[in-house]
């Protein structure tokens, strides 16, 4: 066996492990949402932040780690992150309270978005291009079954050890992972961008104006919100310019300006995140509170989608090597904006199998956007650009998702307010669950424009 077949595995291997890890914790959580909350006495908004905070600091820092990977190394990045990721799962195992959970929550955010800008960069620095396509459908296959997994695992370890137990699951993964990249892969690491300097400032700047804009949409119902989302856009659109007329910038802008390709496949990406990734909450929430189902009944449900997400993966990639990513994309963004439509018309009596059946178009659909929408953004740009696209992607994922559960934190403060559920404000929730869903649906069929408009 070739020392290059030989990294090649260990990349993909790696990479896998990494693409696992956050999505089975996020969706394992999401079904352990209603047991901490009686637990920790967390109310309806607090129980929106333990998924928002950990999705917020991800946010921050995804470009900023994607540039510092470029410049030092990505399996340095890579591994830095990967122990973040393990402290902190050891830490939310341990959490007294719901803030320290939240605490916890965020430091796993910095872990992760230092996994994720450096896991797609390191597989196309070591698979060759005609290969790329094939080895991002299968780490995005692992993504999926960590998304499968999670309300699996996550129900029956919520109904029997406890919530607590999903987080002690994940730490052997990441030592494993940080092992396997140390002991395996000691020659190699990929700095494009070596010897360049790191934009600070622009850093900083794009940080805190996200933080701004974020935190201001959670709470746009107050005044403190609106203020921080007015200056959030204006720390946006002042960084972009920063951006544009320094040397080095920390998130190379023209890349959204003169490349059609690599701007328009990011669109899609945000906007199909933003409509998606509240619905295992939401669904979560709905069968449980609304269906009267246990977390191991709820987590089976859930799972449908990720399942079909894992099994189609694969072929979505390697279809995405032979055919153009625009009309692929489009055709998996359409069979899901099917799905968000019917679960727009959810009430207390809507049958489960109807659910099985749009959580089925939702996982097809998801699939068939995912890998050939990263292919096209990957196969966009120069080589010294793919921790920048890498992170790109990345950061336009958590954007979204952070943008999703900030719309449900404002339907949630709008129709049920910060206390906890019961009975008595069920036909609130439901009502919330129908009006986040229709407006998911909408941006459905934005993202399916979105991604035809790239050529």
């Amino acid at each position: 066996m070739s020392d290059d077949y030989s990294n090649k595995m260990t990349v993909l291997l790696v990479a896998t492990i990494a693409s696992f890890l956050t999505p089975f914790m996020a969706s394992s959580v999401n079904v352990a949402l209603p047991v901490i909350a009686e637990e920790l006495a967390a109310n309806a908004l607090m129980l929106s932040w333990i998924t928002t905070s950990f999705l917020l600091a991800s946010a921050m820092l995804s470009v900023p780690f994607g540039r510092i990977a470029d410049i030092y190394g990505t399996k340095r990045i890579f591994i830095l992150g990967i122990i973040i990721f393990t402290i902190a799962t050891l830490l939310a195992s341990l959490s007294p309270s719901v803030e320290f959970l939240i605490f916890a929550r965020v430091l796993q955010g910095v872990g992760s978005a230092a996994i994720f800008v450096t896991s797609l960069a390191i597989i196309t620095h070591a698979f060759p291009p005609g290969e790329v396509g094939k080895a991002i459908g299968l780490s995005g296959s692992a993504l999926f079954i960590g998304l499968v997994m999670g309300p699996v695992l996550g129900g029956l370890l919520t109904q029997y050890p406890g919530w607590r137990s999903i987080f002690y699951l994940i730490v052997p993964f990441g030592a494993l992972a940080t092992a396997l990249v140390i002991i395996k892969l000691r020659g190699s690491e990929w700095a494009e961008c070596k010897g360049e300097k790191l934009d600070i400032w622009g850093s900083i700047l794009y940080a805190v104006s996200l933080l701004l804009v974020l935190t201001g949409f959670s709470a746009i119902t107050s005044l403190i919100g609106q203020i921080m989302l007015v200056l959030g856009i204006g720390g946006i659109i002042g960084f972009v310019a920063w951006e544009l007329r320094i040397e080095h910038p920390v998130l190379e802008m023209r890349l959204f300006f003169e490349n059609r390709m690599f701007a328009f496949s990011n669109l899609a990406s945000l906007i199909n995140f933003t409509g998606t990734f509240a619905v295992v909450f939401l669904l979560s929430l709905y069968l449980q509170y609304i269906k009267g189902f246990d977390p191991r009944g709820a987590g089976l449900i859930l799972a449908t989608q990720t399942l079909f997400m894992a099994i189609i993966s694969p072929i979505a990639g390697r279809l995405s090597d032979k055919y153009p990513s625009r009309i692929l994309a489009s055709i998996g963004m359409a069979i899901v904006t099917a799905g968000l439509i019917i679960f727009a018309f959810l009430s207390a009596e809507t049958s489960i199998y109807l659910i099985l059946f749009s959580l089925v178009l939702l996982g097809i659909g998801s699939a068939i956007f995912s890998a050939p929408n990263i292919h096209a953004v990957m196969n966009s740009v120069k080589r010294r650009y793919f921790g920048v696209a890498s992170a790109t992607i990345s950061t336009m994922r958590i954007i979204g998702q952070t943008l999703s559960m900030g719309m449900v934190l404002v339907i949630f403060s709008v129709y049920v307010g910060a206390v906890e559920f019961n009975p008595g404000n069920y036909p609130a929730l439901l009502q919330s669950i129908n009006v986040a869903f229709t407006i998911s649906a909408l941006l459905g069929f934005v993202a399916i424009f979105a991604s035809l408009a790239r050529s």
